[in-house]
Formats: structure tokens, C-alpha cells, sequence
């Protein structure tokens, strides 16, 4: 549902982050790429800001710089100049360029720009990829999301198919959790190609010389073949049919399956199900016996958390797992907020919950904190789940805050933090638990006591 339209338009403070950012943050997730706005300064300096305090590494993210005049009379001329410029001292071997707020408004042609490019530089520079992400049409997801599938449909070829090859697009996941999942594919023997691919490109070791393109990435030789696959497996219940999945499916004919994201035993059992038949071996003992551990603890912590009401926020897909999360290990979603607008959230999280909860939550697409924070006085709730940007109302409810998702502004590990199949949950389960015990424990004029 939406929420109630006020008299007013105004955002205090918004429960998302602009679009382009999350275009740049998949483009970073390419071997050798470079992320490109097309806009102003300002936005790429803030991007960088927002990304850097999350994941505690450093991120380029090019410009073409616009200013006054340029608003006025066009961006073409920078446009191309900033593409010799990171051409010459980057050497990417792909320049992902998205477009912002101002140069959608002023109505540039960034088509027509890069193909006059093309053939100006005639064959000297590196791939390019376009997406158009004005941040006044969506969230960051849908910079992802459109990123993603602009080089799946720009890069993806055709031919004979691979067998035991498939493709995963998980979405916007943390570095941890993308090394988790090719550590399940392997042990499933499937070949496989992941995009995009944060886990080095965003949370690499140090090293003794600083590399303006940081290693890893996924493969472009990969993404080339991705047409060629068995299947593709795309995490999101909310991501509709333009997707790079979609793409695959009518370019080339690559099965698609899509899954709710994977937080959660009953969420991931779909998962391993589907790689289970993909192919054609039984869930590995060491993922059957995380299961039944992560199990055991449900029932060993069922007592501390039965009946706690949780509010969750943040990016549609996660606020769907976790809140089949929270109700299946007994916590009440009485609140689902999200700053996106696809019109699919209630839906999909009634699907996942609707065989375990007595009452759905309530369910909000385009929210902002301070219509979130107006509602919780009436809801009491004993934790939140979310990202940073609800710690102050946590503070104020004096209440737990559980960490997940992104921004992570104010914690270190923002990018390890592991939420998928099993063992996330296991991480995520003790997380919940401790909170709420630790609560209970400061709240007391005893103190503390054994469980």
C-alpha cells in the first residue's frame, strides 16, 4: 500500500539513496571498469562520500563536470573530453556512464553523443556501457538493477549453450555474501557467473602500492558468455520483468528463474532446491548439517524472541527476506517500509509470510524516516532492522538497532556483514537475540543473569 498523501510535498528525510549511485556501484562490481556520471561534480563527489563510509575502500567515480554553461547549451563537449581524460589515466577496459538528474532534465542525447564518439576515436577506446538513472525516477536499486541489465543486453552473447553453466544476478548483496554464494555453487559443481561482483573490487586485502582500478570484478569475457548458459537465477521478488534476467530470456533463450532473496531457512531451502535440480546433485551434508544447526538455535532462542515486534526499512528485496526472516524465527513485523515504489512489496511479502503470520504488517512504499518515525509511536516496537540511517530512531525509542543492508555508516564491517542462505542467517539469528537480551539486561535494576 502507499501511505496516506499529505497536503504537502515535502521529503525530510528520505528512505533511500539517488539512483545513479546505485548504478555506479554495479558498474564497480565489473573487472576493469570505471564508473562515469554524466552530471555535475557535486553528485559524484557525494556518491564516492556514501560509498567510501560503507565499505571503507576507495571508489573513482569519473565526471564529466557540468556547469552553468553546459546546462544551458549542452553536455556533449565534456562529455567526450571526460572519456579521453579516463581513458588516458585509468585504462578501464569499460566505462560504465550513467546520467544524472541534470543532464536527463536538460534533455541530452547521450546516444547520439557516444556513437559521434565512437566514431571520432574510431575503435581506440574501451567498452562503453550507458544506462539513464535520473534519481528523480526511482532509488538506488533501480540504478542497479537498470545497470545490470544495460550490460547483460550490451554484452551478452548468444550461441551453444553451456551445460552446467548458469548465471546469478543476486542483486545488491555485501562482499561477504557474494563469496558465500560461489562458495555454494562450487560445492553444487555448477559453473557459474555472478553479476555483479563486489567482493575484491569493494573489500579487498591491503596492498603495498595503491591501483587506481582496484582487482577483481566479474570477468567481461564472462558476461559475454552469460547468453550461453543453462539458466539464470535472479534473486528479487519485486524486480518485475525489465531485468537482466528478462533479457537473457527473450535475446537468448536462457531459462529464468527467479527467487525471493535467499535470507532465511525457508528462502534459502527454494535456493538449494533449484541448484539441487539445476544440477542434478543432492544439498552438500556441510549446507544440510548449517541447516539443522541454524535450526537447533531457533528452537534453543525461541523463548527469548516470540512475540517481539520488529520495524524493517530499507531496499524492497532485503526489507522481503528479512521480514520472512523475522516471522519464521517467531519476531512480528508490525512495520515494512521502503523508499521504492514498485507497487509489488506488499504482495511479495504476504507471499512469504502469509503461511506464518496471523495479521500481515503493515506495508509502506515510498516512505521517508519521518513518516516512519511518526508511525512507530504507535506501533511499539522492540527493535528495527535496517540500515544507519534509523539509528536516531532507535535512540530516540531507545530500542535496538539490527545493522543490515546499506549505508552502514556508522559501524565498521558494513561490507561483511553476511545475510544469505544458512549461515547468514545463523549470523544474523545470534545478532537478533543478543539485542534483545542486552536489552533486557540493561532495562533490569538486577542486571545481569543467566539465560
Amino acid at each position: 500500500m502507499s501511505k496516506k498523501a499529505p497536503n504537502y510535498i515535502s521529503t525530510t528525510n528520505a528512505c533511500k539513496l539517488c539512483t545513479p549511485l546505485g548504478a555506479c556501484l554495479a558498474f564497480k562490481g565489473i573487472e576493469g571498469a570505471v564508473p562515469y556520471l554524466h552530471g555535475s561534480q557535486g553528485c559524484a563527489t557525494y556518491m564516492r562520500r556514501y560509498i567510501i563510509s560503507h565499505y571503507n575502500e576507495p571508489i573513482d567515480i569519473a565526471s564529466s563536470s557540468l556547469s552553468e554553461k553546459n546546462a544551458v547549451y549542452g553536455g556533449g563537449p565534456n562529455l567526450k573530453l571526460g572519456l579521453v581524460n579516463v581513458t588516458q589515466k585509468y585504462q578501464p577496459k569499460l566505462i560504465g556512464i550513467a546520467t544524472t538528474c541534470l543532464t536527463e532534465t536538460i534533455g541530452d542525447d547521450v546516444g547520439r553523443y557516444l556513437n559521434e564518439f565512437m566514431r571520432e576515436t574510431e575503435g581506440t577506446m574501451p567498452i562503453m556501457v550507458r544506462v539513464s538513472t535520473p534519481s528523480y525516477n526511482g532509488t538506488h536499486m533501480e540504478g542497479f538493477h537498470a545497470a545490470v541489465t544495460s550490460v547483460v543486453d550490451q554484452l551478452a552473447e548468444g550461441g551453444e549453450t553451456l551445460p552446467g553453466n548458469i548465471n546469478l544476478l543476486p542483486g545488491f548483496i555485501s562482499p561477504a555474501d557474494k563469496r558465500y554464494l560461489s562458495e555454494i555453487l562450487d560445492d553444487f559443481g555448477l559453473e557459474s557467473t555472478i553479476l555483479p561482483d563486489l567482493s575484491d573490487t569493494m573489500d579487498g586485502p591491503a596492498g603495498t602500492t595503491y591501483k587506481e582500478i582496484q582487482p577483481g570484478g566479474t570477468p567481461i569475457a564472462a558476461i559475454t558468455s552469460m547468453g550461453r548458459a543453462t539458466a539464470t537465477i535472479e534473486f528479487g521478488r519485486t524486480i518485475g520483468d525489465k531485468s537482466g534476467g528478462a533479457v537473457l530470456a527473450d535475446k537468448h533463450g536462457v531459462k529464468r528463474i527467479v527467487l525471493g532473496t535467499p535470507i532465511g531457512i525457508a528462502e534459502t531451502d527454494a535456493f538449494f532446491a533449484s541448484l539441487s535440480s539445476l544440477s542434478g546433485n543432492p544439498v552438500p551434508l556441510k549446507h544440510t548439517l548449517e541447516r539443522g544447526r541454524l535450526l537447533d538455535s531457533y528452537i534453543d532462542c525461541h523463548k527469548y524472541i516470540f512475540g517481539k515486534k520488529a520495524i524493517l526499512y530499507g531496499e524492497e528485496d532485503l526489507v522481503v527476506g528479512l521480514t520472512a526472516f523475522l516471522a519464521e524465527i517467531g519476531i512480528v513485523p508490525v512495520l515494512c517500509a521502503s523508499g521504492g515504489k514498485s507497487g509489488k512489496l506488499a504482495a511479495a511479502i504476504e507471499d512469504v509470510t502469509g503461511d506464518i503470520l496471523a495479521e500481515q504488517p503493515q506495508v509502506f512504499e515510498g516512505m521517508d524516516f519521518f513518516d516512519i518515525s511518526e508511525m512507530a509511536e504507535g506501533l511499539a516496537p522492540d527493535l528495527l532492522v535496517g540500515h544507519s540511517k534509523g539509528y536516531p530512531l532507535a535512540r530516540k525509542m531507545t530500542i535496538p538497532l539490527i545493522r543490515v543492508g546499506f549505508p552502514i555508516h556508522d559501524r565498521m564491517g558494513g561490507q561483511r556483514i553476511l545475510h544469505l542462505g544458512y549461515r547468514g542467517a545463523q549470523a544474523l539469528f545470534d545478532q537478533v537475540v543478543n539485542a534483545i537480551l542486552a536489552k533486557k539486561q540493561d532495562d533490569s535494576s538486577v542486571g545481569y543473569s543467566y539465560m
